[in-house]
C-alpha cells in the first residue's frame, strides 16, 4: 500500500494550481528550483497541467499525452490531474498513471472550459454527483494505492456547496480543493473565501480528516496563511499569482525582485522551456510567449522590450534580445 503523503504535511502547506500551456514542466522547475529552496520552511504540492483520461486511453491519444506528465524529482510531491466522464476509462488513467512516480492523483471536477464541460467532464460532473462518485471510486481502483483527491468549485450555476460537497464525501477521497467560486463567475468575480470556511466544517461535520484545500485570488505566501487562518483549511493552491514570478513560494515580495534577476530568470525559463518541451516537440514556442508579459512590465523600456520578445520565432532569438537588454542596464 502506497503511502498517503497529504497525512504528512506541515500546515499550511501550498499548492500549484494546475494551469494548461502555464504548468508544464519548465516552469514548475523554475518555481521549484526558486520557491523550494532549504531555507525555504513553505511546503508546496505540485500539480501537473490537467490530461485527458479518455486521450491516455486512445493508442494515438497516448504518445501525444504522456510526455505531459514529466516531471522531474525536485518538483515532488507532485499530483497528477486527469479529467474525464467514462469511469473505465479513468480507472484504465489511472493505472497508467500509477506507474509514472507521482505521490498523488486529482480529479478535476473543476474546469469551466465549454469543450470539457460538453464531455460531461470537469464542472459538469456538479451537476452529476452519481457519476462523480462513479470517476473517483473508478479513479481510486486504477490509483494502486496513491491517494485519490477531488479539485473543484463552490457550484455550478449558483452556489451549492450543502447539496455538492458531502457526495463526494461519501467516497474515499484523500484532499479536497475547493476553488471559491461557482462555474458560472469563472474568475471574473472576488472569490468568496467564506464558502472555504463552509466546506472546512462540512468536512469537520462528516467526521472525516480530509484537508481542504482553498483556491482563488491568493496574491502571496502571506495572504494565504491569513486565508488559512480566517478559513481554517489546511492547505492554500495557487494561480494566477505565480506568473511571471518563481519566486512565489520562497516567500519573497515580486517587488524585491530586481529588473535583472527577472530578465536573467525569464532566459533561463527559455533555456528549459527550449530543452524539455520545444525540442522534444511536446509544445510550441507559442506557449512560452504567454510568459513575456508576466516577466517583462513594470520597468522603463517593458513594452518595447516585450513588442520585441513577441516578433521572435524562436528561443534563440529571444535570449539574445533579453542578453542585448541586460547589458543595457548594467
Amino acid at each position: 500500500m502506497k503511502k498517503n503523503f497529504w497525512e504528512k504535511l506541515d500546515k499550511p502547506f501550498f499548492c500549484l494550481a494546475p494551469m494548461a500551456d502555464v504548468t508544464d514542466i519548465a516552469f514548475r522547475k523554475m518555481l521549484a528550483k526558486y520557491g523550494k529552496n532549504p531555507a525555504n520552511k513553505n511546503q508546496v504540492v505540485f500539480w501537473t497541467e490537467f490530461v485527458s483520461a479518455d486521450g491516455l486511453c486512445h493508442p494515438k491519444g497516448r504518445p501525444h499525452l504522456l510526455p505531459t506528465l514529466k516531471f522531474s524529482k525536485i518538483e515532488k510531491p507532485i499530483v497528477a490531474q486527469v479529467f474525464g466522464a467514462n469511469p473505465a476509462n479513468m480507472e484504465k488513467a489511472c493505472r497508467l498513471i500509477s506507474k509514472l512516480g507521482f505521490d498523488g492523483i486529482d480529479i478535476n471536477m473543476g474546469c469551466p472550459d465549454k469543450s470539457v464541460i460538453k464531455q460531461g467532464a470537469g464542472s459538469a460532473l456538479i451537476k452529476n454527483p452519481k457519476l462523480a462518485r462513479e470517476i473517483i471510486q473508478s479513479a481510486i481502483l486504477g490509483a494502486g494505492g496513491l491517494p485519490v483527491s477531488v479539485k473543484t468549485r463552490a457550484g455550478f450555476n449558483k452556489e451549492e456547496i450543502d447539496t455538492w460537497i458531502p457526495e463526494l464525501l461519501k467516497e474515499d477521497i484523500k484532499a479536497l480543493t475547493i476553488h471559491a467560486r461557482t462555474k458560472k463567475e469563472m474568475s471574473k468575480v472576488p472569490a468568496h473565501w467564506d464558502y472555504v470556511k463552509r466546506v472546512v466544517e462540512l468536512v469537520k461535520k462528516s467526521g472525516k480528516a480530509i484537508p481542504v484545500i482553498g483556491n482563488g485570488d491568493v496574491v502571496d505566501i502571506a495572504d494565504g496563511q491569513k486565508k488559512s487562518i480566517e478559513t481554517g483549511c489546511a492547505g492554500v493552491m495557487v494561480g494566477r499569482g505565480v506568473f511571471g514570478n518563481p519566486w512565489f513560494f520562497s516567500g519573497r515580495k515580486i517587488e524585491t525582485v530586481s529588473i535583472t534577476e527577472k530578465i536573467k530568470a525569464l532566459v533561463e525559463h527559455i533555456k528549459i522551456f527550449d530543452k524539455e518541451l520545444l525540442k522534444t516537440k511536446i509544445k510550441n514556442y507559442a506557449v512560452m510567449k504567454k510568459h513575456f508579459k508576466a516577466y517583462i512590465n513594470g520597468f522603463a523600456g517593458a513594452k518595447e522590450l516585450r513588442e520585441k520578445l513577441m516578433a521572435t520565432e524562436t528561443p534563440k532569438e529571444s535570449v539574445h534580445i533579453l542578453s542585448s537588454f541586460l547589458k543595457t542596464i548594467k
